[in-house]
């Protein structure tokens, strides 16, 4: 089972995603959490670059994400998923197309299409959506990275561009209410599962 995390920022998605392996951990499941970017050495190096490194043009920003996920999915994700174990990933390919093709306005099928070449045409089982108005979720942050400090409108249309992504694939995406108690939102994680 592949099950993805996304959502605005401060929205609690690795909190969720921590809660919900650790019950699964306890229900006997062997379960590896994991995130992008960031997954490894090699998605270490590009996750400096890419949350606190200088602005680079969206396409640049582009292509790393991709780089990085394409080295995730082959190294990490689908090792775990043919050993049986479920994964479950802070952020995923919904992440670039909304990141860099909703809110960076590069061509959303041409992220699509690269998003497929990058992941080897694996889609997550489930993803859940964390959603949460982005000025709620920003004040959370106790410290912010190079994403984090956009001006709110950037946050608002990440936010719109989940949004609309789930309604796209409503067979996939389940919407939680990320301001309700998080207790609420890993219960509700966990009923669906």
């Amino acid at each position: 089972m592949f099950i993805t995390f996304e959502g605005p920022e401060g929205a609690g998605k690795s909190t969720a995603l921590r809660a919900v392996a650790e019950r699964l951990r306890e229900a006997g499941r062997a379960v590896l959490t994991t995130r992008e970017p960031g997954a490894g050495e090699f998605g270490g190096r590009i996750r400096e670059i890419l949350l606190h490194g200088d602005e680079m043009p969206a396409e640049s920003e582009l292509f790393l994400f991709l780089a990085d996920r394409a080295s995730h999915v082959r190294r990490v994700i689908r090792p775990a998923l043919e050993r049986g174990e479920w994964v479950l990933c802070d952020r995923y390919a919904d992440s670039t197309l909304v990141y860099q093709a909703y809110v960076r306005r590069l061509d959303a099928d041409f992220v699509r299409r690269a998003n497929r070449f990058a992941t080897g045409g694996l889609v997550p089982d489930r993803t859940f959506l964390l959603d949460l108005d982005p000025e709620i979720g920003l004040a959370r942050l106790t410290s912010r990275d190079r994403l984090d400090a956009q001006p709110i409108e950037f946050h608002r249309a990440v936010r719109a561009g989940f949004l609309n992504l789930a309604s796209e694939e409503p067979h996939r995406w389940r919407i939680l209410d990320a301001s309700s108690d998080p207790k609420i939102v890993i219960e509700a994680i966990l009923n669906e599962i």
